[in-house]
């Protein structure tokens, strides 16, 4: 059973387990028609939520349905609605799947329970201890520590996979916007940013490491972090992106230290810092546990995220 089937990478890991000839159920926050055929159940992410019958008969559930992050955030406390929705509901979730029987449990939780950042030539582990810093991690957080603590009385199968950002076909906000302004060939202060290193996974690259951990017997309580394998400044990727698209960057050569200024001045300090800086992901646990290694290439990646964008647009 997948939860958020009808997302970004629910869609992509319910088509490819579809394929490979598993029976899957999933839920959805609207109406949604699955690949196989079947109508996801409608189903929200709360602490009253009845899920049983997704659950019966069931033997492993992939977890992707969150609160993530809101822009412009309405709620009075938005550290309570990530809490209710993200740490409540996940565990109300897993507390049902285990009184039906359920196996295993994958949790799609994020690497930001690590920390924003890395220092230069420093990459996060799975062992680390964590460091949240916004309410969308703490959340995360607080949920990956109570399903250990279900895991350790119950005899659940946990599997917890923090990914960094996630971009392929139908990819969405600032890496959207910066592939269309590659496109559209505008011009980027960007051509110095070179120095810095971050880590990025592939919708099939997750998706592959996602189905590895519903069967393989290694991953049963274990964290992983997941990522191409190959970290890219910001320059580089924007330069590879041109090449996806066929449309070669056009990046003036600006310091980048201005530019943390600029932003600065302009209250985008936190902003500027995710585009300038470094987050780098250890996967060397996930690749000697599993045998496991990206499939697919960053620069095949960002061809298919191109592809996928020409065939959106």
């Amino acid at each position: 059973m997948i939860t958020g089937v009808s997302g970004f990478v629910g869609q992509a890991l319910e088509r490819r387990l579809h394929d490979a000839g598993f029976a899957v159920s999933g839920s959805a926050r609207h109406e949604h028609r699955m690949a196989g055929g079947a109508l996801a159940r409608v189903a929200q992410l709360h602490s009253s939520q009845d899920w049983s019958g997704l659950l019966r008969g069931c033997s492993a559930v992939v977890h992707l349905a969150a609160r993530v992050h809101i822009m412009h955030d309405t709620a009075p406390d938005p550290l309570a609605a990530f809490r209710a929705a993200n740490t409540a509901g996940t565990l109300h979730l897993a507390q049902q799947a285990v009184a039906a029987g359920v196996r295993r449990f994958v949790f799609v939780s994020t690497a930001k329970v690590n920390g924003e950042h890395t220092a230069a030539g420093r990459a996060f582990r799975h062992d680390d201890v964590p460091q949240p810093e916004d309410a969308y991690a703490v959340s995360k957080h607080e949920a990956e520590q109570g399903l250990r603590a279900l895991a350790a009385a119950s005899g659940l199968e946990l599997v917890i996979v923090r990914p960094p950002l996630v971009y392929g076909p139908g990819v969405k906000a600032n890496f959207a916007a910066l592939m269309r302004a590659v496109q559209r060939g505008w011009p980027l202060p960007l051509g110095l940013a070179h120095s810095n290193r971050r880590s990025f996974v592939g919708l099939d690259n997750l998706v592959d490491l996602l189905c590895t951990c519903l069967e393989h017997p290694a991953a049963a309580n274990q964290t992983f972090m997941v990522s191409d394998g190959h970290d890219l400044s910001t320059a580089e990727l924007l330069q590879r992106m041109g090449v996806a698209l066929v449309r070669p960057a056009r990046l003036w050569p600006v310091p980048t230290w201005g530019l943390m200024a600029a932003a600065a001045l302009l209250g985008q300090r936190e902003k500027a810092r995710r585009l300038l800086g470094n987050l780098q992901l250890d996967i060397a646990h996930t690749c000697t546990t599993l045998g496991w290694r990206p499939p697919v290439s960053v620069d095949e990646g960002l061809r298919r995220a191109a592809a996928g964008m020409g065939a959106a647009e």
